[in-house]
């Protein structure tokens, strides 16, 4: 699985690029430019630290912000908040790691496991009573 990993393609939108709207994705995405809208992915998130994103919702398998983020953030396998960065919103993650110097104004709200539902076949409410119901299940 590490080589399905590695040959993954990363698209970059650059430094000049602003995007409105929203984006769905497999691979990975890096983003140095503007981003504003929904990010729908299966695949990993990067916000260089150029990379400026106002979203609704960021949804990725994993995401890592050098960045500016506003909104709200969904990872099921990690988030890493990286040195220098700004997070307004709320993050969903299985795991979480923030590095010094971080500006970080929102909630946290760890992801035990990932739910058995699909996260882009249901509509918000019915992830959000997945992920309640698997919080009540005793460990």
């Amino acid at each position: 699985m590490a080589d399905e990993k590695e040959k993954k393609n990363t698209t970059v939108l650059g430094q000049e690029t602003i995007f409105e709207g929203v984006i769905e994705f497999t691979d990975n995405l890096v983003i140095t430019g503007t981003f504003r809208g929904t990010i729908k992915a299966s695949g990993d998130l990067e916000v260089d630290k150029t990379g400026v994103c106002a979203v609704d919702t960021m949804s990725a398998n994993a995401i890592v912000v050098s960045g500016k983020v506003t909104g709200d953030i969904v990872a099921p396998e990690r988030v890493e908040l990286c040195n220098g960065c700004t997070v307004k919103g709320t993050i969903e993650t299985g795991r979480l790691r923030i590095a010094d110097n971080v500006d970080f104004e929102g909630t946290v709200s760890m992801i035990d496991s990932v739910p058995d539902v699909d996260l882009f076949s249901v509509v918000s409410e019915e992830y959000k009573q997945g992920l309640l119901l698997k919080s009540d299940i005793p460990h």
